[in-house]
């Protein structure tokens, strides 16, 4: 179950002005679900768009790697973003 898109670019505009840090995991977790979401869009229109499709999945393997990374380092705040970005059930 995803979250809409107005409650995202609420919640990473927020993020993005209490935490200037573009570096840490977790704002590099937001703006890889934001640019998600966009080439998701993409796709409903370019089906058969396969070089965008294969930085897609490089995006995804990438923030799924920094996902664990933040859950093995931080769990308190893996669960907050996970439950702001409804990546999980």
């Amino acid at each position: 179950m995803s979250v809409s898109i107005d409650t995202q670019s609420d919640f990473i505009a927020n993020y993005i002005k209490n935490n200037k840090n573009y570096g840490n995991s977790e704002m590099q977790i937001i703006l890889l679900t934001s640019q998600l979401n966009s080439l998701q869009s993409h796709f409903e229109k370019h089906k058969k768009d396969y070089h965008s499709k294969r930085g897609l999945l490089k995006k995804v393997v990438k923030r799924r790697k920094l996902l664990i990374y933040l859950k093995h380092s931080n769990i308190n705040a893996y669960n907050e973003l996970i439950e702001q970005l409804g990546l999980r059930k």
